[in-house]
């Protein structure tokens, strides 16, 4: 008889796993109890890589600027001499506009008249971009030489007292597109602001260049030179619109500044210092990233509360901790109490009163006197990577200096530590899309009672400069994996999000956001991350997938309880069609008619680019015949969000 029975077990067992070999089934129970989603679950995470800021999401069209690239050399700038024309342009520190700018270009002219121009060109991030029917705002500051002579009463140096001509012209010279006039220079440092405004006929391009041209001869030194297109929503020193539209798709609910590395810096002098990124830009000295360019530090904290502001975003404001990437780490206790001081002045400038407060009023003094709400405070940036494993005393110095002052505020650690519990651990996780999916239930059996969980960076790395299709399968698949443990994993946030994708542009493959200076597109991984985004509940339903062991079906749910909608993702990694049965209990009222939106492709290396932007993007159509039980067919290498109505 056990025999019998045994045998018939297994039958039984046997003929179900046939079964959902054939037709999985996913069981959805919207009667048993459910976890929350977190409100911030999904949003953003930056950093200065790839050109992300600088020839990126910072508008700012001028590149060196502020003659601090490259030592000595006035690189990405030219000098133009018309026939009979004579001049020379160097880099010198003698004539600083401040002590934050020390350098600034000398133009010295020999010989130039009306129709023999000399010219300083500049020729952009790759390229200028213009529009036409557009203005552009350029400022720079102008000084110019006084008549100088030596004691045999030889004139050593022209005076300079000119209007300079300010245009944009094609990059072979041949085209004026748009040009305005300066009032005439004097021996003080001046501030020029004009406006360049393009026709009708003007053809988009990035093939471009901007010019300062004079046509007298003498002296002059140049100084933070900028131009600037519009911006979105109009912000001064702002960000480039279609890059914000395209962020603002994915509704982000927070963002993660000043991003990973970009904190730390290589050197403990080469840190994110947020008091020296503030202010006026004169005032900004800028420094060298960890990706060996420059950065303005035209993004500074402000810029980044503004972006949060402007795309409706929580912060989640990472602060140096002591540790930078070529293995300088301070130790804990005196030495690095001036850095715990820098995070606590740093979280008093965006929150304290400007009434109150000092750091409060030079907040206000910099143009927001409205204090900033804040939550999350990251304390430095994947210290495991610290040799000296000082990061546990280094943690605590922090944590107990801002929990005294801020218990409010939730403390994030980027390594394991043992002597004070974070609120929240942030994971970062860099796969293949396989490896990705043969992990998506990494958090199922999570501790709940510990701290909760930010992935902070994360991502398929597969496709360059951005990723491909089989990437965003790996991406959603593992997406998948956190939406089911939303109540635990607080933040999440895909790494990189930009690249420049023009030759050198690009340190990290695998990217969210492509550009060039001109034009940007979204990688199917950014298309993945949209349909997520836009279709997730505030609830999760008990769920289970039952299906053979070699079905390979990555799956999630969650429910809108306001509007009872049930949003149900799927993948379908594999190169056959998949039929799914949805099975959902404890509804009394299924609508029959839902919407399915997908992201497919033919070959899972197919990808998108500047000039394919959209040969992989999710498509919309509508499903008939939904109901308690129903089959639902996934098309090979493909990801679909199916939303349904279910009260």
């Amino acid at each position: 008889m056990k025999t019998s029975l045994f045998l018939s077990s297994i039958v039984s067992l046997a003929v179900s796993a046939a079964a959902w070999a054939e037709n999985p089934v996913l069981e959805i129970d919207l009667s048993a109890p459910t976890k929350p989603v977190s409100p911030t679950f999904h949003g953003l995470m930056t950093e200065e890589i790839n050109f992300s800021y600088d020839g990126g999401l910072y508008a700012e069209l001028i590149r060196n600027r502020a003659f601090l690239d490259k030592e000595g050399t006035p690189e990405h700038w030219s000098l133009i001499e018309a026939p009979g024309a004579k001049a020379e342009m160097k880099v010198i520190d003698t004539h600083p506009l401040t002590d934050k700018l020390p350098n600034s270009l000398e133009l010295t002219i020999a010989s130039a008249s009306p129709g023999q121009r000399v010219a300083l060109a500049n020729e952009g991030y790759w390229g200028i971009p213009v529009r036409p029917n557009t203005a552009y705002q350029a400022t720079f500051y102008v000084r110019g030489a006084v008549t100088e002579m030596n004691k045999a009463g030889k004139v050593m140096q022209e005076r300079f007292s000119s209007p300079l001509h300010v245009s944009l012209e094609s990059a072979d010279g041949g085209k004026v597109l748009a040009q305005a006039e300066t009032a005439p220079v004097n021996a003080h440092w001046q501030k020029f602001e004009v406006t360049l405004k393009t026709g009708a006929d003007v053809t988009p391009s990035a093939a471009n260049k901007f010019v300062i041209s004079a046509e007298n001869p003498g002296t002059l030194w140049l100084s933070l030179v900028s131009l600037f297109p519009p911006t979105y929503k109009d912000r001064a020193n702002g960000t480039r619109i279609d890059i914000m539209e395209k962020l603002a798709a994915m509704k982000p609910k927070f963002l993660r500044f000043p991003g990973g590395n970009y904190v730390e810096g290589d050197t403990l002098w080469e840190r994110f210092d947020w008091k020296a990124m503030h202010g006026p830009l004169p005032f900004r000295p800028g420094h060298r990233s960890c990706w060996n360019y420059r950065s303005t530090d035209g993004m500074g904290l402000l810029e980044f509360m503004g972006w949060c502001e402007d795309l409706n975003m929580k912060p989640v404001l990472a602060v140096y901790a002591g540790y930078s990437l070529r293995h300088q780490a301070v130790e804990a206790g005196p030495l690095l109490e001036p850095y715990v001081q820098d995070a606590l002045d740093e979280i008093e400038y965006l929150t304290a009163d400007a009434k109150t407060s000092y750091w409060g009023s030079l907040r206000a003094k910099d143009g927001h006197p409205a204090p900033f709400t804040l939550k999350y405070i990251e304390i430095g940036n994947e210290d495991q990577f610290d040799h000296t494993y000082s990061y546990d005393a280094r943690f605590t110095q922090f944590y107990d200096a801002i929990k005294a002052k801020h218990p409010e505020l939730q403390l994030i650690a980027t390594a394991p530590i043992k002597s004070r519990q974070p609120d929240v651990i942030d994971d970062h996780f860099y796969r293949s899309a396989e490896g990705f999916i043969k992990d998506i239930h990494h958090y199922d059996n999570h501790d709940r009672k510990g701290p909760k969980i930010f992935v902070g960076e994360w991502a398929s790395r597969e496709g360059s400069p951005t990723t491909n299709l089989n990437a965003a399968i790996g991406d959603a698949a593992w997406m998948t994996g956190m939406e089911r443990n939303a109540d635990l994993i607080v933040l999440h946030s895909y790494a990189p999000l930009f690249v420049n994708v023009n030759p050198g542009g690009m340190q990290w493959k695998s990217n969210l956001i492509g550009y060039d200076a001109l034009n940007s597109y979204g990688s199917p991984s950014y298309y993945a991350q949209v349909m997520f985004n836009n279709n997730i509940g505030d609830s999760i339903p008990k769920m289970e997938l039952k299906a053979a062991p070699e079905v390979r079906l990555p799956y999630s749910a969650t429910v809108d309880s306001k509007t009872h909608t049930l949003f149900v993702k799927l993948v379908n990694p594999g190169a056959a069609e998949q039929t799914v049965r949805i099975d959902t209990k404890g509804a009394s009222n299924i609508a029959a008619q839902g919407e399915a939106i997908k992201l497919s492709g033919g070959n899972p290396e197919d990808t998108n680019s500047i000039t394919e932007p959209n040969k992989i993007a999710p498509v919309t159509c509508q499903v008939q015949g939904i109901s308690a039980s129903f089959p639902f067919t996934l098309k090979p290498y493909s990801v679909v969000v199916l939303r349904m109505h279910a009260e």
